[in-house]
């Protein structure tokens, strides 16, 4: 029976949107402790939350269908069957068990839970990529190098020498588990003579020393979208780990990192920058030449008696979106700024222009124009 909860899967496992790999197993890993039905006999709203708390983890902890989730809520990862638990997806569900009870179950499920000895899909990998505010604006193409593991070509991934196979376990029956009972359970633990693999492997290859994978650095070539702000992730396909036994290998997820800029403060798609225009340009009016951090020259029109912190924007002139075919928009903060020192016909026209206005400019006159001036912009 398929779960119909639509509870957002975050909240089912009280961790932040931004939790990492380790703190959504967490979370999990203590809600299957205290909600286990074996734990809870006779509890349905234990079941229940058991339930949702492993069709969150179903989700959160496959980096595909957590990016899918991300994006799209359920609708993303809509189609697919969440039947409470399936163990199938969780390689790390004997681990939990084993907390709760002091053991590891392999037939909880009506299945032996021994190692996958067969073909094996590729785990995915992650990797940061740095880049500055102009590489983000323009967009560019990286090189990279991914330290991975590849199936072992010697041996096509078999981890036996060419022309021999591993054998089945004699211990185990090829189960990769030894049955034993304790009190009124039959419990399963790992076979210790194949380490839970069900097979033997007499015949190891030399390349890889029978695991079937060698440790290698890909170099790859990323390309980057004009737009991308940190946390974005991209998705190289079958650029993760190798599979094993000629199954898919995993998938590379690239996460942008875009560093501070100098000049530029960014909110999303839009830019915000400090532009200083000197005293006379506030209370004149000016046209001011810009660059913009795409390069492109710009006017920022500064109106007659502008004052300190207005902001001017510059539509269109932001940083591009790379969900939309269109630019944010750049914002000016003026900061203007009084000059420190005059020289003296500089002087005598700015006092012309005090006694104009009406300001006393005399020795020991309590105030002058550019004290007040001062006193307006915030100055000492």
């Amino acid at each position: 029976m398929t779960t119909t909860t639509q509870s957002d899967y975050y909240e089912v496992l009280g961790v932040q949107r931004s939790a990492s790999v380790a703190e959504i197993k967490s979370a999990y890993r203590r809600l299957a402790v205290e909600n286990h039905p074996d734990k809870n006999p006779g509890n349905p709203q234990a079941e229940e939350r058991f339930k949702q708390a492993s069709e969150a983890y179903a989700v959160l902890s496959d980096s595909d269908k957590r990016a899918r989730y991300d994006r799209f809520g359920h609708q993303g990862i809509g189609g697919q069957d969440f039947s409470g638990f399936d163990p199938n997806a969780f390689g790390d569900f004997a681990d939990i068990l084993g907390d709760m009870f002091g053991f590891g179950f392999g037939d909880i499920f009506g299945r032996r839970g021994r190692r996958r000895s067969g073909p094996r899909r590729g785990r995915d990998l992650q990797y940061t990529l740095r880049l500055s505010l102009e590489e983000a604006a323009r967009g560019t193409e990286k090189t990279v190098r991914i330290p991975r593991s590849e199936s072992c070509e010697a041996c096509n991934g078999s981890g036996a020498v060419p022309g021999t196979s591993p054998e089945s376990c004699s211990a185990c029956n090829g189960a990769g588990q030894v049955l034993f009972r304790r009190g009124f359970l039959s419990v399963a633990q790992t076979c210790p003579t194949c380490s839970g693999a069900g097979r033997v492997n007499r015949n190891p290859c030399r390349e890889c020393a029978g695991r079937g994978e060698t440790e290698k650095e890909a170099t790859l070539r990323v390309r980057v979208p004009a737009g991308v702000d940190s946390g974005m992730r991209l998705r190289l396909a079958g650029e993760g780990e190798g599979g094993r036994l000629n199954a898919p290998s995993g998938d590379l997820y690239v996460v942008m990192a875009v560093e501070p800029h100098e000049l530029f403060a960014r909110e999303g798609s839009h830019l915000h920058f400090e532009l200083p225009v000197s005293v006379f340009q506030a209370m004149l009016g000016a046209d001011v030449a810009i660059a913009t951090i795409l390069g492109e020259d710009k006017v920022v029109e500064v109106k007659p008696g502008a004052q300190p912190g207005d902001v001017v924007k510059i539509r269109g002139a932001g940083m591009p979106d790379v969900d939309r075919q269109r630019r944010g928009d750049l914002f000016a903060h003026l900061k203007v700024v009084i000059p420190e020192r005059l020289n003296a016909e500089q002087r005598r026209l700015v006092e012309e222009a005090a006694r104009a206005v009406g300001d006393s400019v005399e020795s020991g006159a309590h105030k002058g124009l550019f004290e007040k001036l001062k006193r307006a912009l915030g100055s000492e």
